[in-house]
């Protein structure tokens, strides 16, 4: 499984951003896909996490404000988020869980700044 996430970007306090992750090679059993991110200094954290069957979880931190999502083939993982704030500003990576295993993608950088 290969996975390339896209979307960051500089945003102001308050802004929107969506990320996207596409995903290509075997992903037919996938059983979860899921946002981390990486702040500098930080340990890389949960953000969002969405299983096969369509149910979500979202860090304390985010809830309200990301909303997680795929379609409906699961080659794209995506991220709405709204309401950014300072402290949203990471590396974030997107992951597919198969059997126990975990891909990760690179990370898309997301900077929240005025």
């Amino acid at each position: 499984v290969q996975l390339q996430a896209s979307g960051g970007g500089l945003v102001q306090p308050g802004g929107s951003l969506r990320l996207s992750c596409v995903a290509s090679g075997d992903i037919v059993k996938i059983n979860s896909m899921g946002w981390y991110r990486e702040a500098p200094g930080k340990e890389r954290e949960f953000v969002a996490g969405l299983t096969r069957g369509g149910s979500t979880n979202y860090a304390d931190s985010v809830k309200g404000r990301f909303t997680i999502s795929r379609d409906s083939t699961m080659t794209t993982l995506s991220l709405q988020m709204n309401s950014l704030k300072p402290d949203d500003t990471a590396v974030y990576y997107c992951n597919y869980v198969r059997a126990g295993a975990i891909y990760w993608g690179k990370g898309t950088q997301v900077t929240v700044s005025s």
